[in-house]
């Protein structure tokens, strides 16, 4: 038996935003992030939108990127102090993925973040609050998902919290908030949508729910992130839509070894500069993947199914041709969102230089605990191919130095 979960209410289109009018409660308590949905006027209309309702409103601001488990707890305690009927999550990934960990603590007070991060393990959540999120990011998707991405920084470790319990009761899928992403957060949080979509076609857990969702949402980030990147609004509306369906897709059939390892290395070198932008790394490791799970014979045939669905090669190519075909396009759309192709080219900001922040010397030193993090990572379990923490190291070294994978 398996099990497709989705948020009980999704709201889409300009203006959804005022859904919340409709909400039913005496007290929310929004929780968003560096202040674009205040600077853009966003959170003061779902302010006034929640008390239109008749609720007392509370806000809990400053979640920073990549949020910690410091934050969560801070959030978790606003929280038991104001005791919320609904906990509305407002802008990326980020501030919607703290507080669904924040969320787990309102309702269990003494859960440790350990027991949090037990995958689909949290007990039933509801019995204080319903849980809302709103995004301003098309390509986390984690206004649909079961999960939410904590880090460790004392560990250096990005943690996934995977439960259908954490999947928010309501999404709100507003375009408007979208159009104000910098160029930047718009290659980035793209390239992860279109990893999201291809691992969950490929994922051991896919099925005949989510494959529609996934190739779909290929299609439309095939034919629209690029000229969302070069300021077509449309296209930026279009994108937050296939966003979303992927998230819909990776949700319920799960992720890969991409995220994996995106995880796992985000936050390893943060001493060195700065963290590896979580869609960047998934962009740069995705072709690599690919090239490395095509070894499986049902992956390869379901990577060609991509591709012909992308039109880009033959169909009488062999799945092996169609496989380099998928990989090539992946990596010609890296270039065209200014995303490098390797870690050891990642530069101040993410953009591609000739040496990045992460010295040779540093990666390989912590290459082999890196490796054996991501083996242990939530997104493992569900590749197609079971990768050793040997095949691990060597698969990172061909993401440091951009070199081929031929194991």
């Amino acid at each position: 038996m398996a099990r497709f979960t989705l948020p009980r209410d999704l709201y889409h289109g300009k203006g959804a935003l005022e859904a919340l009018k409709s909400f039913e409660g005496k007290r929310a308590i929004i929780c968003v992030g560096g202040g674009s949905m205040k600077k853009f006027g966003f959170l003061d209309r779902a302010i006034a939108y929640l008390k239109e309702a008749g609720m007392e409103v509370q806000l809990f601001e400053g979640i920073e990127p990549d949020p910690s488990v410091e934050t969560v707890m801070k959030g978790a305690q606003a929280m038991i102090d104001f005791q919320p009927d609904w906990i509305i999550a407002m802008g990326g990934g980020s501030p919607i993925d703290a507080a669904k960990a924040m969320w787990i603590k309102y309702e269990y007070p003494d859960i440790t973040f350990e027991e949090m991060c037990k995958v689909f393990g949290i007990p039933a959540l509801r019995k204080k609050a319903k849980f809302c999120a709103i995004s301003s990011t098309s390509g986390t998707a984690t206004e649909v998902t079961a999960f939410s991405i904590i880090t460790d920084y004392a560990k250096g470790i990005k943690y996934p919290i995977a439960d259908f319990e954490i999947t928010p009761d309501v999404a709100i899928v507003d375009p408007d908030l979208a159009e104000t992403m910098p160029k930047k957060l718009v290659a980035h949080t793209g390239m992860d949508a279109m990893t999201h979509a291809i691992e969950a076609y490929v994922s051991t857990a896919n099925c005949d729910y989510t494959d529609p969702l996934a190739i779909f949402a290929i299609k439309m980030i095939e034919s629209d992130l690029v000229a969302s990147y070069n300021g077509d609004m449309a296209k930026r509306d279009s994108m937050h839509n296939a966003q979303c369906l992927a998230g819909m897709a990776f949700s319920n059939a799960l992720l890969g070894i991409v995220h994996s390892m995106a995880h796992k290395t985000g936050a390893a070198f943060a001493d060195y500069g700065a963290h590896i932008i979580h869609g960047a790394a998934n962009a740069m490791y995705l072709p690599k993947v690919i090239a490395f799970n095509a070894k499986n014979l049902t992956a390869r045939k379901r990577y060609g199914v991509i591709a012909d669905y992308m039109g880009i090669c033959n169909k009488s190519d062999s799945d092996a041709k169609k496989v380099q075909a998928l990989i090539a396009y992946l990596r010609k759309m890296n270039d065209d969102l200014n995303i490098p192709h390797c870690i050891k080219n990642y530069g101040a900001d993410s953009y591609p230089c000739e040496q990045g922040f992460v010295p040779e010397d540093v990666f390989l030193a912590r290459l082999h605990d890196i490796a054996v993090n991501a083996i242990g990572d939530a997104c493992t379990g569900s590749n197609p191919r079971k990768p050793t923490v040997e095949e691990m190291e060597k698969l990172l070294k061909c993401c440091y130095y951009d070199t081929e994978v031929d194991f």
